[in-house]
């Protein structure tokens, strides 16, 4: 067998390695005329962001997105229907439905009935946005909300739809938000994640599970990938020294460590490797900062008393909002909380208020601790669902028993902070909350808005992938521009 010079103790494997990344090299030469993709992962890790960006002056560093995962119901909510209380019981018209799908959880009752809130709306605060008696204390941030009643998704079931949110498809594999922001924006703090996820349940009924990837790479190095935070024991595992490990010992291995990870690295070439080596350097750092970041003794009792008795319940939506303050403080610039269980079927009049219990307070708490600390201006803060709910029952229409289907032709999101108009409503519905009527928000239009908030032309932050140019609007997606400050 003929040995080539110089090669002669490399085995098949390591060859062929060499091979592979001799001709992602020649691509790599095409791709360094888009600036969007300039520079190795390896450079990435030491730099605060891709060459270029932010695109223009942001108006916010940092987004807190409270996810309320389910579909809250916004005819419950944010968008009152008198309508439907003048037609309690009717069948739904057909110049309504038009004969849009709807799931097979309700395509075979009888009826469509229609279905008031059982709840009463009223003005709140100068502006005088209406909003649900549920929701006490958002109405104490009408004025520094800008409540969206237009938003329109095209997935109909949970999975799909979370995924079209917080990753541009309705199809597993593309990266996050959250996971595009640190790609194309950098960290802001070496001791922390850049992106950060939080995750709570209601205490009675803890809905739907959530899958990892909405907070992935995807396709994207994997350093850009959320770390979740739990919200019992560590708060990241593996993150406490074993026991009798000193934290010189740890330091010794960690050396060890990556000196083997450099030697693979120099033998194989792949930027999966630096990433492993970055992280587990970022992983010892956090050994320090997180429990400083968790440690809540040096609040002041009246911030910890806005956020609602369940901010001293570790892993609740309430502590994880207060969390979410301190980590938009550290340099965290994308900030995700889940909260599950809106997925209301059935029974809202009993399982509605509970849920609304667990974030009303702290999601307005966070809002006004944002602004007194000086934060709102440059933090944005996002609060909704995948869709919405149907205006016709699931089940009978009854006041004291109904639930509502899933609903993606129009639905409500608020926003707060970051550039956005304060105290104002954008989007209608038709008479009955069923299709949007003025001013439609697709999925995309708002994730090119929270992109743009944060200084990034959406159509300009992309990701080479087998072949073509990705991004999280794909080839969609229009600013809201009537939003903006």
């Amino acid at each position: 067998m003929h040995r080539i010079p110089g090669y002669e103790h490399i085995s098949r494997g390591d060859f062929l390695s060499k091979l592979g990344l001799g001709i992602g090299a020649a691509g790599l030469m095409h791709l360094l005329g888009e600036p969007e993709v300039q520079g190795s992962p390896a450079d990435r890790s030491t730099k605060p962001g891709l060459p270029g960006l932010p695109h223009f002056a942001p108006t916010a560093k940092r987004v807190i997105c409270l996810f309320q995962s389910g579909g809250p119901s916004h005819l419950d909510l944010f968008d009152d229907k008198p309508v439907l209380r003048e037609r309690f019981n009717e069948d739904l018209p057909d110049s309504i439905r038009k004969g849009q799908r709807i799931t097979g959880m309700v395509a075979s009752q009888a009826r469509l009935a229609c279905q008031p809130s059982k709840w009463n709306f009223s003005p709140c605060g100068q502006s005088g946005t209406k909003l649900s008696e549920l929701l006490t204390h958002t109405g104490t941030i009408a004025d520094d909300i800008c409540l969206i009643r237009s938003v329109h998704t095209e997935a109909i079931n949970h999975d799909p739809a979370i995924t079209f949110f917080q990753t541009g498809s309705q199809l597993p594999g593309r990266p996050s938000m959250g996971a595009w922001t640190d790609y194309g924006l950098g960290c802001a703090n070496e001791n922390l994640p850049s992106f950060v996820v939080l995750i709570s349940v209601n205490k009675e009924r803890p809905g739907q599970g959530l899958l990892a990837r909405l907070w992935g790479s995807g396709f994207l190095p994997s350093e850009h990938q959320g770390v979740q935070f739990r919200g019992s024991g560590d708060p990241v595992l593996y993150l406490s020294d074993p026991k009798g490990i000193s934290r010189e010992n740890r330091r010794w291995m960690l050396d060890g460590i990556q000196e083997l990870n450099q030697q693979s690295f120099a033998r194989i070439g792949d930027p999966e490797i630096e990433t492993r080596i970055a992280q587990a350097e970022l992983a010892y750092r956090m050994q320090s900062s997180v429990p400083d970041l968790m440690d809540l003794n040096n609040e002041p009792e009246h911030v910890l008393n806005s956020y609602g008795e369940d901010v001293h319940v570790p892993g609740s939506f309430a502590r994880n909002c207060l969390l979410a303050r301190r980590l938009a403080v550290r340099g965290v610039r994308f900030i995700q909380l889940y909260h599950r269980d809106w997925d209301h079927h059935g029974g809202i009049h009993d399982r509605l208020p509970p849920m609304v219990k667990d974030t009303d307070q702290a999601s307005a708490a966070l809002v006004k601790d944002l602004k007194q600390a000086g934060l709102l201006d440059e933090t944005l803060v996002i609060w909704g669902g995948e869709f919405g709910r149907t205006p016709y029952a699931q089940g009978s229409a009854r006041l004291d028993a109904y639930g509502r289907d899933h609903h993606g032709k129009a639905f409500s999101i608020w926003m707060a902070g970051g550039g956005i108009k304060p105290g104002m409503c954008y989007g209608e519905t038709d008479d009955f909350g069923f299709n949007v009527v003025n001013q439609p928000v697709h999925i995309h239009d708002l994730q090119a808005t929270i992109l743009h908030c944060l200084g990034i032309d959406h159509t300009r932050l992309t990701y080479r992938f087998q072949g073509r140019q990705f991004r999280l609007t794909d080839v969609h997606g229009q600013v809201v521009k009537a939003i903006l400050k």
